[in-house]
């Protein structure tokens, strides 16, 4: 082998490489398979880095998500897996109005979660706004019913910049002026509404349907509005934060004792079944037990009679030793019975038990 050669020893072929220049061999290797040499390296490589590669699941650990400490005071609402608390940072949960506050009413709408901040496991949030759902919406809209658009940018009195998308639904088509009107007279309301409202308020008008009536019942004068759907929310900017509400401490400490205490209560619910049904059994015991008893007497007593019977019966055909008894019917503890009465052994076979009671 010459200096500076190397070989390829997956064919039967050599290749020459000498500083960059390639040669064939004396077979007239074709120079176009040497790439497929060095990606044949290159695989391995991979393949050695991959194997050397750790599991980046196992780093990873669970965040609990909670709701803002005001208004739902740090309230569980989901998990998220991450490998560290930064990766957590920025990312959004949504959530729909039902689970979180129980109305069965407010189904249709889901609320959006910010992660703005990691404690331990816990992962802290921010209300960023709400979203109809989509089929819930499309059955607002009906044919010859008049539909108003309005997007309204408003800032709160504690400085959120939050838009607003809303939808107002006629029972008959509206007028382009009377259309107008409409937006206008929403448009001031909403403007005024919140320069004097803070942005915790202006969430629960919003959730609780208060803001869309109060839209409805200014606009319905101008024309008769039938509903009224804020179908999309968004906080463009947040503000001076004004945290009430108890801390995060207090809720661990308050979770801990609800779980300690459901503990408790599982606890004394397996006790009492364990009883109730130890207490059955001592009961079915008992009743057997008197059951026994009570057949006890007549038992004996029919048993008693039948030993009687019995014995009255054999006792003459042991006696009258004639020959007219058929012991070839009789069983051998029958046989062994008549002999043991006789005073005669009763070992042996059946035929020899015979034998001796004729004898």
């Amino acid at each position: 082998m010459r200096d500076g050669a190397a070989y390829c020893f997956s064919t039967r072929r050599a290749v020459f490489i000498y500083s960059g220049q390639v040669a064939d061999g004396a077979d007239g290797y074709p120079p176009d398979l040497i790439g497929e040499f060095h990606m044949a390296a290159k695989s391995a490589k991979a393949r050695t880095a991959a194997r050397k590669q750790r599991d980046k699941w196992k780093s990873k650990r669970w965040f609990t998500i909670r709701a803002p400490r005001s208004p739902h005071s740090f309230k569980v609402i989901g998990e998220t897996l991450a490998e560290a608390p930064e990766n957590v940072i920025g990312r959004v949960y949504e959530i729909t109005q039902n689970e979180l506050d129980g109305d069965f009413t407010r189904m249709h709408v889901k609320l959006r979660f910010r992660v703005n901040e990691t404690l331990s496991q816990d992962a802290l949030t921010e209300f960023i706004g709400h979203e109809v759902q989509r089929d819930h919406f499309r059955r607002q809209i009906r044919r010859n019913r008049g539909k108003v658009d309005l997007v309204v940018d408003v800032v709160t009195e504690d400085g959120y910049f939050v838009r607003y998308k809303m939808v107002m639904i006629s029972s008959r088509r509206i007028k382009s002026s009377q259309a107008t009107g409409m937006r206008n007279a929403a448009t001031d309301l909403l403007y005024t509404r919140a320069a004097a409202t803070t942005w915790l308020k202006m969430q629960a008008a919003l959730l609780d349907g208060t803001l869309e009536n109060e839209v409805k019942d200014i606009c319905s004068p101008i024309h008769k509005v039938r509903t009224v759907l804020f179908h999309k929310s968004e906080l463009r900017q947040s503000g001076v934060v004004f945290e009430d509400g108890p801390t995060l401490d207090e809720i661990h400490a308050q979770e801990a004792r609800e779980k300690a205490a459901e503990k408790v209560e599982d606890t004394e619910a397996t006790d009492v079944l364990v009883a109730a049904e130890a207490g059955e059994a001592i009961s079915e015991l008992v009743d057997d037990s008197d059951d026994g008893e009570a057949n006890t007497p007549a038992d004996e007593s029919s048993s008693d009679e039948s030993v009687e019977a019995v014995s009255d019966e054999e006792v003459p055909a042991a006696d009258s030793g004639s020959t007219d008894v058929d012991y070839e019917s009789m069983k051998v503890p029958e046989l062994k019975a008549l002999l043991k009465e006789a005073g005669k052994p009763v070992s042996g076979k059946k035929a020899e038990l015979i034998e001796r009671l004729k004898e």
